[in-house]
């Protein structure tokens, strides 16, 4: 794998999900309405996305599915965290417990679902 490739990959994905965590908070609660703390959050993203570079390429060769999953698990864990708690605590009704509980939910989906399609071959 080029090396190089990366960072470029992870700003550009960073980028990308931040954008559209802005255009989804703007929508959900209007632009004017967004603090200044949620544009600057998302540039958290753009370092986040080097967490997934590491845990994807061996998330995607292991062959047990349980270790599979933690892999992608950990590799989500952080940009996501960004994507949902940042835009999570916009909302006048917050509620921190609710709002780790379907963290965790959404993750522990997510790395099954990713484990399971992800099989690498024998």
């Amino acid at each position: 794998m080029n090396v190089s490739f990366l960072p470029r990959t992870a700003l550009i994905t960073g980028l990308v999900i931040g954008a559209l965590n802005i255009v989804f908070g703007g929508i959900e609660y209007g632009f004017d309405r967004l603090p200044i703390w949620f544009y600057l959050v998302q540039l958290l993203l753009i370092p986040a996305m080097v967490v997934p570079m590491f845990y994807f390429p061996q998330a995607s060769v292991h062959p047990d599915f349980l270790h599979r999953a933690a892999y992608f698990a950990m590799g989500w864990a952080v940009p996501f965290a960004i994507y949902k708690f940042s835009l999570d605590v916009l909302n006048p009704a917050f509620s921190p417990a609710a709002s780790l509980i379907s963290y965790l939910l959404v993750i522990a989906v997510f790395s099954v679902v990713m484990a399971a399609i992800r099989k690498p071959n024998k």
